[in-house]
C-alpha cells in the first residue's frame, strides 16, 4: 500500500500543539531499560514504527515489556547479561539508529544474531560502525557494499577502544559506548564535531559512570545499569516541520509545547533565528537530564545564510525542512560539509534538490551540500523516494506554493511521526492522504 499527500496551497498555522516523543531518546530508553536491573517506567515514548521495532527486538530476546499505552510503558529489565538468543533475525524496519545501536549491544552477547531491515535500510552503509566494533573484538559481517543484513557472531570478548571518529555520528558513538559496557577496560570515543549526547545523559540517568572532557566520552566496562523513570520530551526534529511551516506562512502564530531543546540537537533553532525567524523559547526546564521548553513561532521574513560547517552536525536531521525554509528566504542559502545527508533514508541532497527544482526553485547541487536561491514555489508532483522527512518537508512547502502539490511515497512518515497528517490539518495545513495498492 502506497500513500500520497495532496496539499492545497496557502493557509497558515496557528494554535497549540504537542509533537510526539523524541525518537532518539525513545530508542535509548528502551535499550537501557531492557539492560537495566529492575523496573524502568517510560512516559512519552514515541509509538512510531521505528521505536516499535526496537521494542519487538528486545521482546524477542526475552525482555518483559508491557504493551505501551498512550506513550507509557513498563520494562522489567534483565540486566546486562540477561538477554536470550532470539529465534529469528531481528527486524529493525526503517531505522538506522536501531540497527547501529543494537549492533553495539549484540556484539557482546554470548549468542549469534542477525539484524535485518526494509529495502531502504538495506541500502544504508554500516562500515563506519562495524569497523570500530570489530576492532574491539566483535565479529560482525555485512552484505555486499557494507550494507545490512548484519551477521553478528556471539561469544566474543570485547576490549575497550580509544577511537577518534572520522565522521561525526551520534549513532556510531552510541554503539561503541553500548559495546563498552561489556568490554574489558576503558572505551573512549573522541568527536571532531559535536553530536547529540542523549546516550551519555541517559547512561548517567541509569546510574552508570560516564565522563566527558575535551570532546571525548569515556566509560569503564563492567558496571551495572539501574532501572529508573524516564520522561521523553517532544521531538525537536518533528517540531522543526511546524517551526518552519509557521515561519514561512503569512499570519501564522504557533506554540509547540514540551519540546526537547538539548544543546546538541538545537542547531535548527539557531539556524532559523539566524535566518530571521521569530522563534522564542519559554518555560525552560530540565527533566531527566534533558532540557525542555515551549517554543513560540510567528511568521517572519527569512533571509538566506551561509551555514557554518561546524554547525552541520547539530541539525543533520532537520536539513530537509531547512531546505524548504531556504526556498522561501530572500537570497541564497549555502550548505557545505553535509555529505552525511547522502546516506540517510534517501540521498537527501539529491532528493530535496530534485523536488525543489520540480517546484520551480533554483538549486545548485554539490557533492557535500547545496546552494538554494529563495523564490516562488510552484505546484506539481514530488517523489520522496520513501523518505519520511522529505515527505513532511514538502508537505509544509505547500503553505507557500502557488498551486496544489502531490507528494508521493509518504507511507514511511509513521516510522517517526505517527499522526502527522491529523496534527498538520488541525494546525491549518490543507493536507489529505490518498492510498493505493
Amino acid at each position: 500500500m502506497t500513500t500520497d499527500y495532496l496539499i492545497e496551497p496557502g493557509g497558515r498555522l496557528f494554535g497549540r500543539i504537542r509533537v510526539p516523543g523524541d525518537k532518539s531518546i525513545s530508542h535509548r530508553a528502551l535499550m537501557l531499560g531492557a539492560l537495566g536491573d529492575g523496573v524502568t517506567h517510560i512516559e512519552g515514548l514515541l509509538q512510531g514504527q521505528d521505536v516499535l521495532a526496537t521494542l519487538a527486538a528486545f521482546r524477542a530476546m526475552g525482555v518483559d515489556i508491557v504493551e505501551p499505552q498512550a506513550g507509557h510503558l513498563t520494562i522489567s529489565g534483565v540486566g546486562l547479561d540477561g538477554l536470550r538468543r532470539p529465534g529469528h533475525p531481528l527486524d529493525m524496519g526503517n531505522s538506522g539508529t536501531a540497527m547501529r545501536l543494537m549492533s553495539g549491544i549484540l556484539a557482546a552477547q554470548p549468542f549469534d544474531s542477525e539484524l535485518v531491515g526494509d529495502s531502504s535500510l538495506h541500502k544504508r552503509p554500516m562500515r563506519r560502525v562495524v569497523e570500530p566494533l570489530n576492532a574491539m573484538g566483535a565479529c560482525i559481517k555485512t552484505a555486499d557494499g557494507d550494507c545490512p543484513p548484519l551477521s553478528i557472531k556471539g561469544g566474543q570478548r570485547l576490549q575497550g577502544i580509544d577511537y577518534v571518529m572520522p565522521v561525526a555520528s551520534a549513532q556510531v558513538k552510541s554503539a561503541l559506548l553500548l559495546a563498552g559496557l561489556y568490554a574489558d577496560g576503558v572505551t573512549a570515543v573522541t568527536e571532531l564535531a559535536t553530536t547529540r549526547d542523549h546516550t551519555e545523559r541517559m547512561l548517567k540517568g541509569f546510574g552508570y559512570d560516564v565522563s566527558t572532557a575535551d570532546h571525548t566520552v569515556r566509560l569503564q566496562g563492567g558496571g551495572r545499569l539501574t532501572g529508573c523513570d524516564i520522561q521523553v520530551p517532544g521531538d525537536l526534529s518533528s517540531a522543526a516541520f511546524f517551526l518552519v511551516g509557521a515561519a514561512i506562512a503569512p499570519a501564522s502564530t504557533l506554540q509547540l509545547e514540551g519540546v526537547g531543546v538539548n544543546p546538541t540537537r538545537s542547531g535548527v533553532l539557531t539556524l532559523l533565528q539566524r535566518m530571521g525567524a521569530d522563534v522564542e523559547l519559554h518555560h525552560r526546564r530540565e527533566i531527566g537530564g534533558e532540557m525542555i521548553a515551549d517554543i513560540h513561532v510567528r511568521h517572519s521574513r527569512l533571509r538566506g545564510i551561509t551555514i557554518p560547517e561546524d554547525e552541520v552536525s547539530l541539525a543533520i536531521d532537520e536539513f530537509p525542512i531547512l531546505f524548504v525554509a531556504a526556498a522561501c528566504a530572500d537570497g541564497d542559502t549555502v550548505l557545505r560539509g553535509a555529505g552525511e545527508l547522502r546516506v540517510k533514508e534517501s540521498d537527501r541532497i539529491a532528493v530535496m534538490a530534485m523536488g525543489l527544482q520540480q517546484l520551480g526553485v533554483t538549486v545548485q547541487e554539490m557533492a557535500d551540500g547545496v546552494t538554494i536561491r529563495g523564490g516562488q514555489i510552484n505546484g506539481g508532483v514530488v517523489d520522496t523516494q520513501g523518505d519520511h522527512r522529505v515527505a513532511m518537508a514538502f508537505a509544509m512547502a505547500g503553505l507557500r506554493s502557488q498551486a496544489p502539490l502531490t507528494i508521493g511515497a509518504c507511507e514511511n512518515v509513521d516510522t517517526s511521526f505517527p499522526g502527522f497528517v491529523e496534527m498538520a490539518a488541525t494546525a491549518g495545513l490543507g493536507i489529505r492522504t490518498v492510498h493505493a495498492a
